[in-house]
């Protein structure tokens, strides 16, 4: 997303490096610290715990929630009132194919309970004040693209380097979203917001697990087939086992049961994000997973900022 001229400040525990002049180091859990860097007259809230692996779950509340009520309070005494929010569809835990905002919620980890109690907090901020305030709570799908260090990624790099195995038939559906579309969408939204707005955003169509590997391998100029496929009760016995590795260990690993389940789960959801505000991406799901192929394994930058996500 392109500057466009628009005063605007970075609020994060480091610099950015594509926008030093713009960076201010605040940690959301301390309103002191937030008090000295936020200004302004709208809030884009993007911070979050959300790794699979966190091993102190109460670091989800801390910054989901606690920081989520943090800026409410300093938006009470600054009189800022409008705010975007990123939350997350793992609120809606393992849903029905193309589920939308209407539908229930029920989180399966603390990562999804913790953001859909920050919505919460949010959205008791805006009902104190519905006539003047604005609030924008977005929940996308799995993100991907430059410099994006989450699943999507370690997919990608697996099937770069020859290390991917299937897991499951690949036909399980998977909706995602393509990190130069999410900042367009959220730019747009904040631009445009008007009382309250609730959305799923994602860059249709799903693809199948088998139709993603297929284009990824095509992409890299490999061979256009799957390759080897593990059936599913052996990869989640082979999760299963590194949960337990990981707790005699207190080591990391790669692999886990929920990461598993994840992976073989459908996770299609539909949205009313392009037909909002006259919203329209810029890019198609292709055109996205073509661009972050070319620019993290065709034509790498090793000085391109990275962020590690999932």
């Amino acid at each position: 997303m392109a500057n466009r001229g628009l005063d605007f400040e970075i609020i994060d525990l480091k610099p950015s490096r594509s926008f030093p002049d713009q960076s201010r180091i605040a940690d959301i859990r301390d309103i002191n610290a937030l008090r000295g860097a936020v200004s302004g007259d709208t809030i884009i809230n993007l911070a979050a715990v959300h790794r699979d692996d966190v091993s102190d779950p109460a670091l989800y509340f801390s910054t989901n929630v606690d920081g989520t009520r943090n800026l409410c309070v300093l938006a009470k005494e600054r009189s800022i009132n409008s705010m975007v929010f990123t939350s997350t569809v793992a609120v809606y835990g393992f849903a029905a194919p193309d589920t939308d905002e209407a539908g229930d919620t029920a989180p399966f980890n603390d990562y999804g309970r913790s953001k859909l109690e920050a919505e919460h907090v949010l959205e008791g901020w805006y009902r104190e004040a519905p006539c003047s305030r604005h609030l924008s709570i977005v929940r996308p799908t799995v993100v991907f693209g430059e410099g994006n260090r989450g699943n999507v990624y370690n997919l990608l790099n697996q099937i770069a380097q020859g290390r991917f195995v299937m897991v499951g038939n690949g036909q399980n559906r998977k909706s995602m979203a393509y990190v130069g579309n999410v900042a367009e969408y959220l730019f747009h939204t904040a631009m445009t917001l008007q009382g309250s707005l609730l959305v799923n955003y994602v860059d249709k169509p799903d693809l199948t697990m088998d139709a993603l590997v297929i284009k990824v391998r095509k992409a890299l100029g490999r061979s256009r087939r799957v390759g080897f496929r593990l059936p599913y009760r052996i990869g989640l016995g082979l999760g299963y086992l590194g949960d337990g590795l990981t707790r005699l260990s207190k080591k990391k690993l790669p692999f886990s049961s929920i990461r598993v389940k994840k992976f073989c789960s459908n996770t299609s959801f539909s949205t009313a994000a392009h037909n909002q505000v006259g919203f329209r991406a810029p890019f198609t799901l292709e055109e996205g997973l073509s661009r972050t192929i070319d620019a993290e394994f065709i034509k790498p930058d090793s000085a391109r900022e990275v962020f590690f996500t999932e």
